[in-house]
């Protein structure tokens, strides 16, 4: 059988080669000419798979390496009987680290502690509960938003949207839906946006969509929210500049980018396509090596949190991210689009926390068990560094 890859999925060549021929494209090849004589296509969320890509080709199976699956056409591929597979959860903790990195920049930047403030999760499944995890380890009290957990569960932590308002920030976790019992479509509306907390802020690392733009520009302007942080954006890739220039900290949807969550994905779809060719894999895996870095926290004597955003951007500093989107605006517009899609399609490696390792010894006992519980690793010697 012909698999066809886009690019981004790595160790494509070996994850797949065993069931049939691969052929790796870049996202803006995958079209349907170039996959016409092809049996399964794996993608990501810039390619649509829809009857525009599908119709007239071989393909009986779909892979997106991605959570979300707003940009493939389900009705259509059950109608057609193609097989679909998507990998909730590969990106989660890819995603939690980025609103970690997200809280203690914004934090920084507007001069106050995360230490007994209040975050509200809305959206409480793979990437929302480890949010609330790293946020609380970290000293903030968090509220849960999640009405089909909360019917499925009865579970008194899930509180109505209403009671999360009075939060300082308001991060979001939702899928983006525009029917059902709980739409998702701009959630976050004027009306929404004029309940939250007068001066919180609005963390958007789910869909561009799931938040109105000129509500948000406007309750900005009127200091109403007092800072946004956005990795997503209502049409993508075509962006509203005005937004990114409101916005405290800008990414270009990166925030379930990391190396980890890429072979997450590329291994959970080796699974699926095994499943679906009835061909057993023995456990899914996908091999990568880990180079685990050390982190020299030579000032040992700050805050706790003045460690962890240092710790933090020495794996990931969101700054870089932030200072390469803004360019965009420098750019013509009728040129911006591609230089969002290019932001993401060179995005530099970014390895996860537990990568890296700091020395416990060093840093006080409450310093270390943060850093361990935020998914760092722990030396128990210190390397020679002489």
């Amino acid at each position: 059988m012909l698999i066809v890859v886009d690019a981004k999925l790595p160790h494509a060549s070996t994850a797949f080669g065993r069931f049939g021929d691969v052929r790796i494209l870049p996202t803006k090849q995958i079209s349907r000419q170039t996959i016409a004589d092809a049996d399964a296509v794996l993608v990501r969320s810039e390619t649509k798979v829809n009857g525009d890509l599908l119709d007239g080709t071989k393909v009986r199976f779909v892979g997106t390496a991605t959570i979300g699956t707003d940009h493939v056409d389900l009705d259509y591929l059950r109608k057609h009987n193609i097989a679909f597979a998507s990998c909730p959860g590969s990106n989660a903790n890819s995603v939690a680290e980025y609103v970690l990195a997200a809280l203690l920049e914004t934090s920084f930047k507007l001069g106050f502690a995360l230490t007994g403030k209040t975050l509200g999760v809305v959206g409480h499944g793979n990437t929302g509960s480890r949010v609330a995890k790293k946020a609380e380890a970290i000293g903030m009290r968090v509220l849960l938003n999640d009405p089909p957990l909360a019917r499925a569960t009865g579970d008194a932590r899930y509180l109505p949207l209403d009671a999360l308002m009075g939060a300082d920030f308001v991060s979001l976790h939702v899928p983006l839906t525009t029917s059902g019992d709980d739409p998702t479509y701009h959630l976050f509306d004027e009306q929404r946006l004029s309940a939250m907390k007068v001066g919180s802020i609005l963390i958007n690392s789910s869909r561009g969509a799931v938040v109105d733009t000129p509500s948000l520009k406007k309750k900005i302007r009127d200091q109403h929210v007092r800072a946004c942080v956005l990795d997503v954006w209502e049409n993508e890739p075509d962006i509203d500049v005005e937004m990114l220039q409101s916005a405290l900290i800008g990414t270009p949807h990166i925030a379930g980018y990391s190396h980890d969550g890429k072979v997450n994905a590329t291994r959970m779809l080796q699974q699926a396509l095994g499943e679906f060719l009835h061909q057993q894999v023995a456990d899914g895996r996908v091999e990568d090596t880990r180079d685990l870095k050390e982190i020299l926290l030579s000032q040992t004597d700050l805050p706790y949190e003045a460690m962890l955003r240092y710790a933090v951007r020495e794996c990931y500093n969101i700054e870089e991210d932030d200072k390469r989107l803004r360019q965009l605006a420098s750019f013509a517009p009728e040129l911006r689009a591609d230089y969002f899609r290019q932001l993401r399609a060179n995005y530099p490696i970014r390895k996860e926390f537990h990568n890296y390792a700091v020395n416990p010894r060093s840093l006080p006992a409450e310093t270390s068990d943060i850093l361990c519980a935020v998914g760092f690793s722990l030396h128990s010697k210190r390397k020679n560094h002489d």
